[in-house]
């Protein structure tokens, strides 16, 4: 069994979802990789099931997170994600309940029971303040708290979202890492953030579509990089 990685706050989360084929997440892998050890900064890189062999074995700052896993145990379950396939592949964390593929309740608790069985960090999506605090009860290490319409549009929230909804996962329970990423794009949209109460940020789009990943990902590491500085690791 694997154990769970530990991250430092601030980190970062790069999710390049279905954006990329196997070269080019490959690419950002090891550009993330590369950086992560220049900044000395924690990094969550999620990817595709297909790819993950090929990113754990080159790299070497990066929790490597699959995007999705099911519930099942070695045996019967043609198409569905086996939990041990992941962690056999390099994975030491996986993504459940996403706006792009969501589960029951029920679904998420058993998958979540899963992970924990094998040692896989539980990175856990919700969206209202509401689903935030149900999320929370079943005790994820790192929850995704974004409201599903700014995912991908490049604009944040503009009231109190980040801060409300941080604060309501820590009110459950403080040892939840919480992550605030719809619509950031730059290392001041990371900044804003963290300022709001969230340990950690990062993005897909805002990532995929610049027309350089390392102008931008050097801008969101200097920003992580700098509020490490003037608050130290939370």
């Amino acid at each position: 069994m694997l154990t769970a990685p530990k991250l430092r706050t601030p980190f970062l989360i790069v999710n390049p979802k279905a954006y990329l084929g196997g070269a080019d997440t490959l690419r950002l892998a090891l550009l993330t990789d590369e950086l992560a050890g220049q900044f000395d900064i924690d990094v969550i890189f999620t990817s595709q099931d297909a790819y993950l062999v090929e990113i754990a074995r080159r790299t070497t700052h990066l929790t490597v997170t699959a995007q999705h896993m099911d519930p099942i145990t070695p045996g019967r379950g043609m198409g569905h994600t086996l939990p041990e396939a992941l962690a056999e592949a390099g994975a030491s964390a996986v993504v459940l309940n996403h706006a792009e593929h969501p589960m029951t309740l029920a679904e998420l608790d058993a998958t979540m029971r899963r992970a924990d069985e094998l040692g896989l960090m539980t990175i856990v999506c919700a969206d209202s303040e509401r689903q935030c605090r149900a999320v929370a009860q079943l005790e994820p290490k790192v929850m995704i708290c974004e409201p599903t319409a700014n995912i991908g549009t490049g604009s944040m929230d503009t009231g109190d979202y980040i801060a409300r909804t941080t604060r309501a996962v820590k009110q459950i329970d403080p040892s939840i890492l919480v992550i605030q990423a719809a619509g950031v794009t730059s290392g001041a949209d990371i900044t804003r953030v963290l300022e709001q109460g969230a340990d950690g940020s990062g993005g897909t789009s805002g990532i995929i579509a610049a027309p350089d990943w390392r102008v931008v990902l050097e801008d969101m590491f200097t920003a992580l990089k700098g509020f490490q500085a003037t608050r130290g690791n939370r």
